[in-house]
């Protein structure tokens, strides 16, 4: 177990101490965001034909050409093309066997059927296995598919592919203080979290399973995470993560026999969070105030998430920050804020109890030491 650790210490326990889940065969359309379990092949040439790359005429020999008929997309010319004969084609139609090249229409010259125009061999076309040829890979495990990724594999013969599981998550809630509808009241404060985690999680690739919502009683936190144990891949608490005299998640953790890998990270906001094991099932725990919790899902979370689909590690951007940072001796801290024109831009309201800042952000900068004006910071963009 690490005590205090520091903030890429603590990211990289995370993300080594899971192994990825079982994979799963998804249909081609349902696999936006999904992670790929292995690698994938062409399994034929792209373009599988030799085709048009324009709208025009497909000639064979020297000209002036007769035009003798016409090529559609996906009709291709039955026998080849004969001397001095000319067919009309369109943009990925097949070429005709015997063509030397396309004129474009616009530049052709037509008078009834005869055509006359300059091309040079292999003028506008395609060859087939242009862009890729059989068997070649056209994506590697632990890429996660893009629209433009999934049209490639379809296009390149797959109907369904082969991705990691989504992990299953639930959420617990603690606290005696929240509201979860309405105005507060009688010094209750209304949920921000239990919205907002869910959402959170979806980018990050999670199923939420399950969110409750558990009183600060040692009794029922134990019983909510054994309860969670059953179905879930993955489980996030919020708050319970300190010494006060109702945070119980260290005392269930143990009670369940489960066993802490990282016990608070030297960062500020959320240097109460914790990561550990019950029974294998990873559990990260996240400090009660929204900005806290939301560093700890990506500095604890988001590597854990990234192991289990089999995800590469996450390697951060540098940028030039556009304010000064102050940082606590031997902690990191991470800044909410934006970046414009390659230049982060702090963000207001950096309470780690405020929520303005972390509407209106994109990410942190993560400084690991006091930063001036213009000097260079790692970027952590938000899901």
């Amino acid at each position: 177990m690490i005590q205090e650790a520091h903030w890429e210490q603590a990211r990289s326990e995370a993300y080594r101490s899971w192994k990825k889940l079982p994979s799963e065969v998804v249909s081609i359309d349902a696999c936006l965001d999904r992670t790929l379990a292995k690698d994938v092949i062409a399994l034929v040439e792209l373009p599988t034909y030799p085709t048009s790359a324009m709208d025009g005429y497909a000639v064979a020999g020297s000209g002036p050409w007769s035009i003798v008929g016409e090529v559609k997309a996906g009709a291709p010319m039955k026998g080849a093309l004969k001397d001095k004969s000319a067919v009309k084609i369109a943009t990925g139609a097949v070429i005709p066997e015997n063509t030397f090249g396309i004129i474009r229409w616009e530049v052709a010259t037509v008078e009834g059927d005869k055509l006359n125009g300059e091309v040079k061999q292999g003028q506008d076309i395609r060859p087939a296995g242009l862009e890729s040829k059989q068997g070649e890979v056209l994506a590697t495990a632990g890429t996660i598919l893009n629209p433009g990724l999934i049209g490639l594999l379809a296009a390149a013969g797959h109907d369904h592919l082969d991705v990691i599981r989504k992990p299953r998550a639930t959420i617990i809630l603690l606290g005696d203080e929240i509201v979860l509808d309405g105005l507060p009241h009688d010094g209750l404060v209304r949920d921000a979290l239990g919205p907002q985690l869910p959402g959170w999680l979806h980018r990050l690739g999670v199923d939420v399973v399950a969110t409750e919502y558990v009183s600060d009683e040692l009794k029922l936190v134990v019983e909510a995470l054994d309860k969670a144990l059953q179905n879930s891949d993955i489980i996030f608490t919020t708050g319970g993560t300190a010494d006060g005299p109702r945070d119980h998640v260290h005392a269930a953790i143990a009670s369940l026999k489960g066993e802490l890998l990282v016990d608070r990270v030297k960062v500020r906001p959320g240097h109460p969070m914790l990561l550990a094991h019950i029974n294998k099932t990873p559990l990260v725990g996240l400090p009660g105030n929204p900005q806290s919790a939301i560093v700890a899902l990506l500095t604890l979370g988001q590597p854990v998430i990234d192991a289990l689909m089999g995800r590469k590690e996450v390697e951060l951007n540098q940028i030039v920050t556009g304010d000064d940072i102050d940082v606590p001796e031997g902690f990191t801290r991470l800044v909410l804020g934006n970046v414009v024109d390659g230049w982060f831009e702090m963000g207001e309201y950096l309470g780690s109890a405020m929520l303005r800042g972390l509407a209106h952000s994109t990410g942190f900068a993560v400084a690991d030491k006091s930063m001036e004006e213009g000097e260079m910071v790692a970027w952590l963009p938000l899901p």
